[in-house]
């Protein structure tokens, strides 16, 4: 029956002023402290009275253009770009080392770590790298290293000569063409503004300060601005870099196949196109204005336990904010007054607000 009676309860709520500098003034800064995050990060930053949109929907168009000279031969670039022109990842290549002719057949190892003096030393599992599977056999490579052998494309690749870059990579121009789509709100946008004329285009370079609405990006100051040596990235690759391997395949008259192998070192570039559109929307921001309000609440909560538990006068506090009100008390009671019930002190005063009393600590 007693926790039928506790069940069947009502708790209302009950003003008690509490006249204290030192609580008064933590609850003011905490209140101070919600309202400016709200206002500060939330509503202004955040941007939460939008309703926003992140499933973006993007084409790139990108060109490179611009002429190399590379072994005594002038590099365009169909000989330099790859993949094709037009997509979002490419590669432009600055260095290769050439095998030509290779045919598939039998031939000594080209890499050191495969020297040998007897058939015995190439006795080894299949590798997973070098020029193709080792038969057993140590050969002659040259009048003064023995290797094993191999059976696949030959000649072996020789990737460790100091091949030549191409510095005048440096000064390609890339061109980006980009237009964006947000379909939630059915908003498109390009990155070439109304007002670029076809002359501007010609003779603009991209900067980030100067020329932020530029399309066209010299391929120098991409590097540079990612803070690294264009040099370096085109003979070894790196941040913005990686290493290729590639093949053009041939068939001779007789049917013979053969093919000129090309290792490429280049630098690779990724357009990549993020972003979020955003509109204002009443339902986001009543529901954060509404959050706003109720936080602020937090500094009721803080006093409240400060004031329960760590400052004098804890009890007659304790006293004036929970009282319990049976129906017994409520019949014979008909006229309510506190002051009575709790064996009110002299300090204690009634406010002009109805059911609120002042503690004076």
């Amino acid at each position: 029956m007693n926790c039928v009676a506790e069940f069947f309860t009502y708790e209302t709520t009950k003003s008690v002023v509490v006249k204290s500098w030192t609580v008064g003034v933590i609850n003011r800064v905490v209140q101070l402290l919600v309202i400016s995050y709200f206002i500060g990060w939330v509503f202004l930053h955040e941007k939460a009275y939008q309703v926003r949109d992140t499933s973006i929907e993007s084409s790139v168009v990108t060109k490179v253009k611009g002429f190399g000279k590379y072994t005594n031969r002038v590099m365009d670039t169909a000989d330099y770009v790859t993949p094709p022109q037009g997509t979002s990842v490419f590669v432009i290549i600055t260095k290769q080392i050439v095998t030509e002719n290779q045919v598939q057949g039998f031939c000594p190892e080209s890499e050191v770590k495969y020297s040998c003096v007897s058939d015995s030393d190439c006795q080894r599992p299949v590798p997973t790298t070098g020029g193709g599977i080792l038969t057993g056999r140590c050969v002659n490579y040259n009048r003064s290293l023995w290797t094993c052998e191999i059976q696949g494309w030959c000649p072996a690749e020789v990737d460790t000569i100091q091949a030549p870059i191409m510095l005048e990579a440096e000064n390609f121009t890339l061109f980006i063409k980009n237009s964006i789509r947000f379909p939630l709100f059915d908003f498109e946008k390009g990155n070439l503004l109304p007002n670029l004329t076809a002359q501007d285009i010609r003779t603009c370079r991209f900067h980030p300060v100067t020329q932020p609405f530029c399309p066209i990006l010299r391929l120098g100051d991409i590097v540079r601005f990612a803070g690294q040596d264009f040099a370096k990235l085109a003979s070894t690759g790196g941040i913005l870099g990686i290493k290729i391997g590639y093949a053009k395949y041939y068939r001779r008259e007789n049917g013979t196949e053969y093919r000129t192998l090309m290792k490429a070192f280049g630098i690779r570039f990724d357009v990549l196109v993020y972003g979020n559109a955003g509109k204002f929307n009443i339902i986001p921001t009543l529901i954060n204005t509404v959050a706003a309000f109720t936080s602020v609440g937090v500094g009721t909560v803080l006093c409240d336990i400060i004031l329960l538990n760590f400052l004098k006068g804890a009890e007659q506090y304790k006293a004036k904010k929970f009282e319990e009100v049976t129906d017994v008390t409520l019949c014979h009671s008909p006229v309510y007054r506190s002051s009575e019930m709790l064996g009110g002190r002299n300090d204690e005063k009634q406010s002009t607000d109805s059911g609120a009393y002042s503690i004076g600590l």
